[in-house]
């Protein structure tokens, strides 16, 4: 044997025994993901990483390998145990976030999603109650007139073109930005009323699937140094100046006091004892991610309900748009005039609950997995010990469409959330859009109560019409967040 050939066949007997001999090796998964990074880092530069993922769990079941050291779980039952406080009396502790992964705001300050836990603890004190059911009856005023301003300016627009097309997309972004705008910032962004993006909202979408892409640099320090030392500062810059506008609205906002109209975010923050524990920079922080994780991702949920809403037949010849009249006819019988419209009353309004929460399984805002990283002494997750420093995650939408967990997976059936029999053996409890544990979604009640607002002013005042080049809607990317097209929509005045 030639020592090129022998060299080639201890390389052979190398990886072998990594892939044999690994402490993730028991765990099932495709060998090349195992071996490498690379074919998890070409999907997520695709943007066909969910996909991908969706596909290895549907070969291999509920725990795969999808990198060397990384576990993806779509088992229910592993929510407790990657996000949530564990199962008691099981090897190791709970896995925690990665914190390479989160990095820093510009200002080196971190906001709740980049916290440490003593930190985190600490500010979640602070913002919980501006998110708790009594201040979103304070805020609600706020939430009502934006909703009301997108009716509004539908109707204008259809009285004055009734065959005018619509992107639903657009004008749910436009109304989220705007309320988020004002309960941050104490000014709306005037979206609604300019019926355009600001410039500001922009380089929040841009910057999405930048960092998505950028991310893949990151996993090699080398070539990450190289690549900033080579390439212009030009992302970062966008970075730094979109970060200094939430500043500057800071300021403004703080140098108005209590003395404005209505009740926003800072009123309800800064009342408080605690609230004042909250530094300078940790109110910029904070505030900038509020920007994004209460807009883009309600606006999307109610994107998706509404196409899914508007659909065709399915295959078994049942009309999707069924949910529709079924919908219509819950809201418009329930209120004489949209003015009627309050939080109490629409969280009552079970058949809308039940449409959410499909719409919630099916096209979840955070599609793809939150890493977490387990500890040094290794963790227990689904009776499994599984060793430290792996990545765990659980990605939502291939959870959600898992055929082990959703009886017709991929059709969106309100009715399997309000006792359908055929649904019994639907695990309800793998649906959690808004995560679990201590680290959950702060403002999850501040999203129910304004998609529920924004989707019921809409289907009290209007017949929706699904134009035909969005039939496949739903068919898009993902880079970190779904890469969604256009939702061309005709509506049609309900007298």
């Amino acid at each position: 044997m030639s020592t090129q050939e022998g060299t080639s066949f201890d390389g052979m007997l190398s990886h072998r025994r990594r892939y044999s001999f690994h402490p993730l090796s028991k765990f099932p998964g495709p060998r090349l993901w195992a071996f490498t990074r690379i074919p998890h880092h070409i999907s997520t530069w695709k943007g066909v990483r969910n996909q991908s993922v969706r596909e290895l769990h549907n070969k291999y079941g509920h725990v795969v390998r999808i990198n060397p050291d990384e576990l993806s779980f779509t088992d229910p039952n592993a929510w407790k145990d990657v996000y949530g406080h564990g199962t008691k009396g099981t090897t190791g502790s709970v896995p925690h976030k990665n914190w390479a992964t989160y990095g820093q705001s510009p200002n080196g300050v971190k906001n709740l999603l980049q916290a440490r836990d003593n930190d985190h603890s600490r500010m979640r004190k602070i913002f919980t109650p501006a998110f708790s059911d009594r201040a979103l009856k304070q805020q609600e005023p706020l939430f009502v007139r934006y909703a009301d301003q997108l009716v509004s300016r539908l109707l204008e627009g259809t009285e004055a073109n009734p065959d005018q097309k619509w992107d639903m997309v657009k004008m749910y972004n436009f109304t989220t930005f705007d309320v988020m705008g004002d309960l941050t910032f104490g000014e709306p962004l005037h979206m609604l009323d300019n019926a355009e993006y600001d410039p500001w909202v922009k380089v929040i979408f841009s910057s999405i699937k930048y960092s998505a892409k950028l991310g893949i640099l990151k996993s090699y320090p080398r070539l990450w140094r190289a690549f900033k030392t080579l390439v212009p500062e030009t992302g970062n810059k966008k970075r730094i100046n979109h970060f200094l506008h939430s500043v500057t609205r800071v300021t403004k906002r703080l140098e108005k006091g209590r003395e404005h109209e209505g009740v926003d975010l800072w009123d309800l923050v800064l009342s408080q004892k605690e609230g004042k524990g909250l530094s300078r920079g940790e109110m910029d922080a904070n505030a900038s991610l509020f920007m994004l994780a209460g807009t883009e991702t309600t606006a999307t949920l109610v994107s998706g309900l509404t196409y899914f809403l508007l659909t065709k037949p399915d295959m078994r010849g049942v009309t999707r748009s069924e949910c529709m009249k079924k919908l219509a006819g819950e809201i418009r019988g329930t209120f004489t005039s949209a003015d009627g419209m309050t939080m109490e009353r629409l969280a009552a309004l079970p058949y809308l609950a039940a449409c959410i929460k499909e719409a919630f399984r099916l096209y979840p805002p955070v599609p793809l997995e939150m890493p977490r990283i387990t500890p040094k002494e290794g963790s227990t997750i689904l009776g499994q010990f599984v060793p430290p420093n792996t990545a765990v995650a659980i990605p939502q939408h291939a959870t959600y469409t898992h055929k082990k967990n959703f009886k017709m997976p991929m059709e969106y059936i309100p009715e399997r959330w309000l006792g359908d029999s055929r649904f019994d053996s639907d695990e309800k409890l793998a649906l959690q859009p808004f995560s679990v544990g201590s680290r959950d979604c702060v403002g999850k009640n501040l999203a129910n109560h304004e998609i529920r607002l924004i989707i019921a002013k809409v289907i009290y005042s209007f017949d929706l019409e699904l134009a035909p080049e969005s039939n496949e809607w739903t068919d898009q990317l993902t880079f970190i967040l779904w890469e969604k097209k256009p939702l061309m929509c005709k509506l049609h005045a309900v007298k």
